[in-house]
């Protein structure tokens, strides 16, 4: 496989620590709000990278984090007079519900700042005695003029980064590009006791923390949305570098933006749409969809047409489904060579190693769509092809992550199977005009029924 590094700007093969395994880390949300759909791609893009190297026979560790103390968290808690660990716990279920709404596997570890406060304070004292950082009333910033490749991943020399900062009135760092790794509390914060001050981690240090104690002082891939290269994922490194002294990932990997009217998706612009909201009206796995039918690396243009499409395209593969489930019973045995079928695998495989190359693997899903489609006409029904197809068809939709929303589409209810029993006699009997009524009453209740060659099909509608 081979995957686009944003340190080297190039595709790189991918060669892991340990041959067969794969460590990945991916920055998980600030947990004061529900999720907007900016914040869902990472999810989905990198669930679906998960999956691939798992079908691809790796053994994958992922670690996914909340930052469960932050500025927003307690400024939140304190516009509604709570602690501010209310305001977090809440939004981990809420984000929970809506990532497994969107079919996005739990990690293996879901690390929270606060539950590694301990360790947290052990990497900041490691920088400190190696002098990379220093204290300074009780804050401990970074020395970034330690650190010679700061700016490495974001191709910016740090006389450039430091043009563009600037010291704040009572500001006490040493030079402004350097950055906080502890800050002391302020009156009614939460804090945590240091060896500087009674106070809480800094934004970076918090996943440099967090990988080390799971995935070791080396990972192989690092991964987060664009927005996060500078100066998050910078600032990463050069603590994990320095307080290491080894590469800290081999690999990044970054989603591009999510943009409405051509203007990137933020909760800071408030032109921004909650997964929650879109799903009330279009369901979540056509999000999912949307996140996978262009390049991760490519900006996402958000608008109600694209989503009617993302359903309309989903609707022609549950079709598929649904008609392949109802015409196996009627298929007879029929020679069938596996060969015929082995093209579609080996080119979804090849668009999967060339950077997660999700948009055209779909492409080959609906080619496979398609040919489903031209031997569901053939008779007889050849019962061989047929389920060969369909354990294709489900394991490459599987690696996507799609088509798991629609499970009880053949559990139809009882009060509509009474009325298609009864709409079958009335067409036996040729009473065309009843039967008409009852295929009305059935649509009403939101249901299709239509007439093929292997007999009354009944569908629930999307």
């Amino acid at each position: 496989m081979k995957i686009y590094n944003t340190m080297s700007r190039t595709e790189e093969d991918l060669q892991t620590i340990n041959p067969g395994k794969v460590s990945i880390y991916a920055c998980g949300p600030t947990v004061y709000n529900l999720i907007h759909l900016g914040n869902a791609r990472p999810i989905c893009v990198f669930d679906t990278l998960r999956r691939y190297l798992k079908y691809s026979g790796y053994d994958v560790t992922y670690v996914q984090n909340f930052t469960d103390v932050d500025d927003k968290i307690i400024r939140k808690a304190n516009e509604e007079g709570v602690e501010s660990t209310v305001i977090s716990e809440r939004y981990i279920a809420e984000y929970k519900k809506d990532a497994a709404g969107l079919n996005v596997m739990p990690a293996d570890y879901h690390p929270q700042v606060t539950q590694l406060m301990d360790q947290i304070i052990a990497f900041v004292q490691a920088l400190v005695d190696k002098g990379f950082a220093y204290e300074a009333n009780g804050d401990v910033y970074f020395r970034t003029h330690n650190f010679p490749e700061y700016g490495k991943l974001s191709h910016q020399p740090l006389e450039d980064l430091e043009a563009g900062a600037r010291i704040e009135v009572g500001d006490i760092k040493e030079h402004p590009a350097d950055f906080a790794l502890w800050k002391a509390a302020k009156p009614g914060e939460p804090h945590w006791t240091s060896p500087w001050s009674e106070g809480r981690p800094g934004w970076h240090i918090e996943c440099s923390t967090m990988a080390k104690q799971y995935l070791g002082d080396t990972i192989d891939i690092h991964c987060g949305g664009e927005d996060l290269i500078f100066p998050h994922h910078e600032n990463e490194i050069a603590q994990s570098e320095a307080a290491n002294g080894r590469e800290f990932a081999h690999y990044w990997m970054h989603n591009g933006f999510i943009t409405v009217d051509k203007v990137k998706m933020s909760k800071s612009l408030n032109n921004f749409f909650t997964v929650r909201d879109v799903a009330g009206v279009y369901g979540y796995e056509p999000i999912r969809y949307l996140m996978l039918q262009s390049h991760y690396r490519s900006p996402i243009n958000y608008s109600a047409d694209i989503m009617t499409q993302c359903v309309a395209s989903l609707d022609r593969l549950y079709n598929c489904k649904s008609a392949l489930e109802a015409a196996l019973p009627h298929a007879v045995s029929a020679p069938f060579d596996p060969s015929e079928l082995e093209s579609y695998e080996t080119r979804f495989k090849a668009y999967m190693d060339d950077d997660l190359n999700t948009a055209d693997a779909l492409s080959v899903i609906f080619e496979l769509a398609r040919d489903i489609n031209t031997t569901l006409k053939e008779n007889p029904l050849p019962k061989e092809k047929l389920e060969a197809m369909q354990k294709l068809f489900l394991r490459l939709t599987d690696v996507l992550g799609l088509l798991y929303a629609r499970k009880d589409d053949n559990q139809i209810p009882d009060e509509v199977m009474a009325l298609v029993e009864e709409r079958k006699a009335a067409r036996k009997e040729k009473n065309f005009a009843r039967a008409d009524e009852l295929r009305a009453q059935i649509e009403a209740l939101g249901y299709d029924v239509k007439e093929t060659r292997q007999g009354t099909q009944v569908t629930k509608r999307a």
